[in-house]
């Protein structure tokens, strides 16, 4: 059932989602199969490293994010797609306990010049830990049907 469309994301409205918690086996097992570095892999090594220690690769931290998204909000929405991003930041590591949250709000509205029945959304996306602090920024567009 469709719960949102291109006319609910005014500029200014947010969604809070709950928390998601990275174990150490997360973050390894996902660095194995997608972002085999040292120190996503190997908690020994990484203590070398200028992390001082097993971080998530910033690609899991997106991957949660999205998650968060799809289970909040997204799919009881009317969205068909995206057509990229405009900006992602990875600005604090993120390490094994760590609970993530996504905080969306929605920057700007845009009807679709060519089809009256669509439109986009520009949204912020914060990815947030346990202590509020944003460890992923990305802004991006999201395309929905309109009412």
């Amino acid at each position: 059932m469709i719960k949102y469309y291109w006319e609910d994301f005014t500029p200014g409205w947010t969604y809070d989602s709950g928390s998601r918690s990275l174990s150490a086996e997360d973050i390894k097992r996902f660095a194995r199969e997608y972002d085999p570095q040292v120190f996503h892999t190997d908690e020994e090594a990484a203590k070398i490293t200028p992390f001082g220690g097993l971080i998530a690769s910033g690609w899991q931290t997106c991957g949660v994010m999205m998650r968060l998204m799809c289970d909040g909000y997204l799919l009881e929405s009317a969205c068909i797609g995206s057509p990229g991003l405009d900006e992602v930041r990875w600005l604090k590591p993120v390490r094994p306990g760590d609970a993530l949250r996504l905080r969306s709000t929605a920057l700007e509205q845009t009807p679709s010049q060519k089809d009256p029945t669509r439109g986009s959304v520009k949204f912020s996306w914060e990815g947030l830990n346990q202590s509020g602090e944003v460890v992923c920024l990305i802004v991006g567009r999201q395309y929905f049907r309109r009412r």
